[in-house]
Formats: structure tokens, sequence, C-alpha cells
């Protein structure tokens, strides 16, 4: 299986160069259009990205995350979610690589095979950081209705969450 993946991607990549030649396309020509299209997107996309990266960095850095983990604890241990969690649930919205680091301190106070250690694995994987992919999706909208569709996002990655420990404990 391994030498298989390890041979796929290569093969997909040369299949498509070579029905593009066969359909008479210039590809390192259609490559830069690509390219030049992809510049305005990212300038247009850097200032939304680089709010969210800051804003995760002073949550972290004033403390304030750590006082909403202990205020909200309770109110997930109500739902069902440990409270060893907590912290989990809160940073994975807004960082990826942050909520990584919360992950695998978790696995490590707790232990992969606790009930904390599966509830955090599943939890990390329900959802993907909300925050920063509504900033990239919105950077490229003219009409930003943004609340909603935050909202939106945010309760039904708490109803995975809660799902997912629910899951966690019955199996």
């Amino acid at each position: 299986m391994k030498y298989v993946l390890a041979v796929l991607i290569p093969l997909i990549f040369l299949l498509s160069f070579l029905f593009a030649c066969f359909r008479k396309v210039r590809v390192y020509d259609s490559f830069t259009e690509g390219v030049k299209g992809a510049i305005p997107l990212i300038l247009s996309i850097f200032p939304y990205v680089t709010a969210v990266m800051m804003l995760c960095k002073l949550l972290e850095v004033s403390g304030l995350e750590e006082r909403l983990t202990t205020w909200i604890t309770p109110l997930f241990s109500f739902t069902g979610i440990p409270e060893d969690i907590s912290s989990l649930v809160l940073m994975k919205p807004l960082s990826g690589s942050g909520s990584i680091a919360v992950l695998t301190q978790i696995l490590d106070k707790c232990g992969i095979d606790s009930y904390a250690g599966r509830c955090a694995c599943v939890a990390y994987g329900t959802a993907d950081t909300i925050f920063y992919i509504g900033a990239v999706y919105f950077a490229g909208l003219k009409r930003k209705r943004l609340t909603s569709a935050l909202v939106i996002a945010l309760v039904s990655y708490l109803s995975a969450v809660v799902f997912a420990c629910f899951l966690c404990r019955i199996m």
C-alpha cells in the first residue's frame, strides 16, 4: 500500500500532463496564468489571516484564554465534554498549530487511551480552524455576512464535539 501511494501522485501528475499535451494545451503558459491570478488573491487574503493570527496570539499572551477555559469548563462538563479538553475546544476554532500543541499536552497528561485522550483526538478531527477559513473565504466576497456564518460554524463545531464525546463514552 505504501508503494502504491508513493507512485499514485506522480502518476496522476504525469497523466494530467500527458492529457494536456494530447489536447494541445500549452501547459507552462496555463500554469503561469494561474499563478498570475493567485497573487491578487493572496494580497486580498493577507490582512484577514494576519488579524486572525494576531488575535490568537493576543488571546494566549494576555491570559484571557486561560480565564475563558476556567470559566467555561463547568458548562463543557455539563454537556459531556471532559474538562481536560476544554482548552482544546476553545483553541481549535482559532489556531491549528496551537490546537496541536494543546492536543499534545492533553495526550501527555491523560494518556492516549484515556477517555479524555480519545475525546481530544476526535474533537481535534471534528472541524478545521473556523476563523482562519472564515477569513480566507470572506476575503474574496464582496458581500460580507460574516456574523451569521461564524455563529452557524461555531454551533455546528460545538455540537460535533459534544456528539464526539458522547460516542467516545459509549464506545
